[in-house]
């Protein structure tokens, strides 16, 4: 087990003085190129490397997944907004950390074969997806204006799945079955 968490470290560290001797050498070459579009792919990159570290080591290395989803999709996020320059979304983005902390232990759990963990990661993931819509409209509807569709649209389809999802249709638990407790006298 020791020789496997070796050559993890040196796999990250080596895929480490790749990717920054790459970007020295893409600086010195390409002086001309807009270097303010690409940062947020750095970032992107970090998170790409836990993946790495998480297929070189095996099954037991699948908790790699959760900061390489973190990491990755903060990168994402910066890219995103870097190419919108809609900085002021970053009041309501960080709900989306929820999100990618649920998607890397959905793919933990997929990695390390673990239906619990796939079925926690994917609550998580609705947590955070939840909290992005109501925090996004809340933020975009009364400061914002970038977009005026997005965000009561997305709020009419939560209001509807919350809905339905109570009267059984989407798996969860009707309101006036049979199963739950009568009040107390």
């Amino acid at each position: 087990m020791q020789t496997n968490r070796s050559n993890a470290g040196a796999l990250i560290g080596g895929a480490l003085l790749i990717v920054f001797g790459l970007l020295a050498l893409a600086g010195r070459i390409f002086r001309s190129l807009n270097w303010d579009f690409f940062w947020p792919f750095i970032v992107i990159g970090f998170g790409a490397l836990f993946f790495v570290a998480m297929f070189a080591g095996g099954k037991q290395t699948a908790g790699f997944a959760i900061p390489g989803s973190i990491v990755g999709g903060i990168g994402l996020v910066l890219l995103f907004q870097n190419i919108t320059r809609h900085w002021e979304s970053m009041s309501y983005f960080w709900t989306l950390i929820i999100l990618f902390v649920g998607a890397g232990i959905y793919i933990m759990g997929w990695y390390g074969g673990d239906t619990g963990q796939r079925q926690s990661g994917l609550r998580v993931m609705k947590i955070g997806f939840i909290l992005f819509i109501i925090f996004g409209a809340f933020f975009e509807m009364i400061f914002s204006s970038f977009n005026n569709l997005l965000f009561p649209v997305l709020l009419i389809l939560l209001g509807a799945y919350l809905i339905l999802s109570r009267s059984g249709l989407f798996g969860g638990k009707k309101t006036g079955s049979s199963d739950s407790v009568p009040p107390a006298s």
